[in-house]
């Protein structure tokens, strides 16, 4: 039990001292870019899935 103890308390040191945490703003530019990008991927997926059924759609009604 001790070993773990210990485990938790190092990790919370580690946590306060040796990590570099971003400031504000950096989170915030990096959260808009991030969503900018999942958003900008989306619409990319979106645009090739309507892509693909219309012409699958296209190709199975000339078999037909």
């Amino acid at each position: 039990m001790s070993k773990l103890t210990k485990y938790f308390q190092e990790t919370s040191e580690e946590m306060r001292y040796k990590v570099t945490w971003p400031s504000l703003e950096e989170l915030q530019k990096s959260a808009g870019l991030v969503l900018i990008g999942s958003l900008l991927f989306a619409a990319v997926v979106g645009v090739l899935d309507v892509a693909f059924k219309e012409s699958l759609e296209a190709f199975y009604n000339s078999v037909r």
